[in-house]
């Protein structure tokens, strides 16, 4: 397992945004676990470390990992750290069909809550 190489790099969360900080961190690491960036066994950086990097309380940093970890996307491994998980084929293509909503959502002009309380109603319907 190495640490990911680069990560952060020069992504910050937008403290502007609707979307809070941890749930922006969360997001972008699906992201690049998604896409490769951030490939399997790749070795996040320590929370308090993270914090520090992206200008955040630690709190914040912790509650993105213990979220990535209840999806099994990183895997926390007490003093091993916290690393990507490998991922299996549907969720892929859950990832790929929910990206395409969030695409589709945006492009219609709902906001994040109003495209998450869509999706609650679908799910939950008949």
């Amino acid at each position: 397992m190495t640490p990911a190489d680069g990560f952060p790099g020069s992504w910050r969360p937008n403290t502007n945004s609707g979307v809070a900080l941890f749930d922006q961190l969360r997001l972008r690491i699906i992201e690049l676990a998604d896409s490769g960036k951030l490939p399997v066994g790749s070795k996040l950086p320590p929370v308090r470390n993270l914090a520090g990097v992206l200008d955040v309380a630690p709190h914040t940093v912790a509650r993105a990992y213990k979220e990535l970890e209840a999806a099994g996307v990183v895997a926390t491994r007490g003093r091993n750290g916290t690393v990507v998980c490998p991922r299996d084929d549907r969720w892929g293509a859950l990832a790929a069909v929910a990206a395409q909503y969030a695409a589709a959502a945006k492009a219609q002009g709902a906001s994040f809550a109003e495209a998450v309380q869509l999706f609650a109603a679908a799910y939950d319907a008949d």
